[in-house]
């Protein structure tokens, strides 16, 4: 068929025969769960399946995939979806005429969240050469590219083509002549803007099944996840949950609604969250997909019926605090092993007389003295405990340790451990209903309380000096969460309720106490800190997330503190938070505010190609008579060269 001659756009056959052409990448070489349910679930509507992976598969990737998929492609990951989708095509010849209609899509989404048939069945029954899950609409601004205009398009990643449209000479041009893609920005702009443009402009039909314009934003499947769950709407994209959440907090976008309606619908949400944990930074995800609890009425508690084992290790350096350690764990809601550190025989015998004269439902009971107290709570955890942590005996650890942080007064002090021991273990109720989160979700690794940040500087700067050496031993460690850019998702106090399967790869590496180089390296870049900031990371890359929990009481003071201090800094600043974080970010490091600072700051915001020329000038630890130095040298050598 010549492209002058277009067959009119027709409805599904009956007896139609539907191609799924899908695209993987993993940059583990691993085959996820929820690719896996996406694809067996559209083995219903589909004759055959062809998975085609941007990379190498590992061995049991490649076997899982099978019993989902037809045929697999494995090719080098080149040219983003639409390289991959232009190679299944090539692949599949003239044996594309075997089918009615094919679907290309990816991995970028999770579902279903509905069934497909009701999807399918609405579209099977419009005359139309090709459809989309999803749309955008046209804005005066191309966010893309920064000029110009955005035009209506098609997301890419659904897209259905009927034989009308894909046995024509138009279609195969447009593949053939495909520009290079070699940047997400490509396949945007020379592909997925252009594509319904450039077959309805050749008299082609098209159609969303789902119109960003029926709920009045511009991006539905970004804007509006929620809704189009609630319409029936059978995927839902994976961005919502790792896109930056000042920008999704503009537009209202409220990750944890979302998923909570995929739920409802009857999607298992646990292999979501685990493909997030694994690939979206911890602190991130935590925002976009409100994974914070406070826990309350609507928590379901503790069920006996379903008991857990669970073990407390408790580090003990101040012994006078047992008593009110062992009061908190008594709130567990049923018996508990305790395993007791401690630096010294005398302390132990001290700390072995306080829990004898203190009542509580406990099992197991055992006071270990550590063989140092280098890394203190942190090496009495990983090395005092490592036996108790691989054992598989118990299926929850609860780490505590004795905090009074003295040296930074006592109403900070005070209120650190306060913060850490009232969010964790509050009273039975609450701990009852923690222990129940476990319960109810398999692939919950962590919980443990928000960002301290009463009395702590710590907004903005909680990785102070350990990103360097967190990122060094996340490589020895092989983890490949993404990290957090201003500050991790951590426990900060080192108090949580993990299970020991999500510390595997902490508690699997053989320290040394000597690895923590003496009691003189307990500060910021020395390995305890480094650890007490890897737990989220660690659980994440074996697909555990985390949650932060808060007892209401201490929410009502912490949001109130949070709410204010925010409200002052933002007071300069005008727009939206995003547009205040990103004039900030603009503008770079403040400092003092100093002449030196605000010269760097105004040569950043107006003239940001010469702070890139003039990097090393510009450093501003360089003192002002050094700038000058560098600047008058330069000069001369430019002056020497003309």
């Amino acid at each position: 068929m010549s492209e002058t001659e277009i067959a009119p756009a027709v409805r599904f056959p009956h007896d139609g025969r539907r191609l799924v052409v899908y695209t993987i990448f993993d940059r583990r070489g691993e085959v996820e769960d929820y690719v896996l349910y996406a694809l067996n679930a559209l083995r219903e509507h589909a004759d055959r399946i062809i998975a085609v992976v941007n990379g190498v598969l590992t061995d049991t990737a490649r076997e899982r995939l099978a019993g989902a998929a037809d045929e697999i492609i494995e090719r080098d990951n080149a040219g983003f979806d639409i390289g991959a989708q232009r190679a299944a095509l090539i692949h599949l010849g003239d044996r594309i005429a075997e089918f009615d209609e094919i679907v290309l899509t990816n991995d970028t989404w999770f579902g279903p969240v509905h069934p497909f048939a009701a999807v399918f069945e609405r579209m099977n029954s419009r005359p139309l050469h090709f459809w989309a899950m999803t749309d955008h609409t046209a804005e005066d601004h191309n966010p893309i590219t920064g000029n110009g205009t955005l035009p209506y398009h098609f997301q890419s990643f659904w897209i259905a083509v009927r034989r009308e449209m894909f046995q024509t000479e138009r279609w195969r041009r447009y593949w053939r002549e495909l520009p290079e893609i070699s940047t997400y920005t490509d396949a945007v702009v020379r592909h997925e803007l252009v594509f319904h443009g450039t077959f309805t402009g050749s008299g082609f039909t098209g159609e969303a099944a789902f119109s960003s314009d029926d709920y009045d934003v511009v991006n539905a499947s970004l804007f509006a996840p929620r809704a189009l769950i609630e319409d029936g709407c059978p995927v839902l994209k994976r961005r919502p949950f790792f896109h930056w959440p000042p920008f999704l907090d503009r537009h209202a976008v409220i990750g944890r609604w979302a998923l909570e309606a995929a739920a409802e619908g009857g999607y298992p949400v646990e292999i979501a969250l685990s493909n997030l944990a694994r690939n979206v930074a911890p602190k991130v995800l935590n925002a976009d997909a409100g994974l914070m609890d406070v826990i309350g009425p609507d928590h379901a508690p503790y069920d006996p019926a379903a008991a857990l084992r669970v073990v407390v290790i408790a580090h003990i350096f101040y012994d006078e605090m047992t008593e009110e350690m062992i009061e908190r764990a008594n709130t567990m809601p049923g018996p508990y092993d305790l395993i007791v550190t401690t630096p010294d025989a005398e302390r132990a015998r001290r700390i072995q007389t306080r829990i004898a004269a203190s009542p509580g439902q406990r099992g197991a009971v055992s006071v270990r003295v550590v063989a140092s107290n280098d890394g203190r709570d942190q090496s009495a955890f990983l090395i005092g405990c490592r036996d108790v942590l691989l054992s598989d005996d118990y299926d929850l650890v609860v780490k505590l340790h004795s905090k009074k942080t003295p040296q930074d007064g006592y109403n900070v002090g005070t209120h650190f451990r306060e913060q850490q021991f009232l969010n964790l273990l509050h009273d039975d109720e609450h701990t009852s209903r923690v222990l129940g989160l476990f319960q109810r979700e398999a692939g919950l690794g962590l919980a443990f309380p928000p960002m301290i940040h009463i009395g702590y500087p710590t907004l903005g700067r909680a990785w102070w000096s350990n990103k360097p050496g967190f990122e060094r031993l996340a490589e020895r460690l092989g983890i490949r969460v993404p990290l957090d850019d201003v500050s991790p998702l951590a426990p900060y106090g080192s108090m949580f309720f993990a299970r020991p399967k999500a510390l595997r790869l902490l508690v699997e590496h053989s320290w040394e106490y000597s690895d923590f180089g003496g009691a003189e390296a307990y500060h910021d870049g020395g390995l305890a800190h480094i650890l007490e900031r890897m737990p989220s990371y660690a659980a994440g890359e074996l697909g555990y997330h985390s949650r932060t929990i808060v007892a209401p009481d201490y929410a009502a003071v912490s949001h109130t503190a949070l709410d204010y201090k925010l409200d002052e800094m933002a007071g300069t600043t005008p727009g939206y938070a995003f547009e205040k974080i990103d004039r900030l970010r603009a503008l770079g490091f403040v400092g003092t505010g100093s002449g030196k600072d605000f010269l760097r700051m105004y040569m950043r915001l107006n003239h940001m190609g010469t702070v890139h020329r003039l990097r090393r000038l510009m450093d501003p630890n360089r003192s002002p008579g050094q700038w000058i130095d560098r600047a008058a040298r330069m000069l001369k050598k430019r002056r020497k060269n003309s």
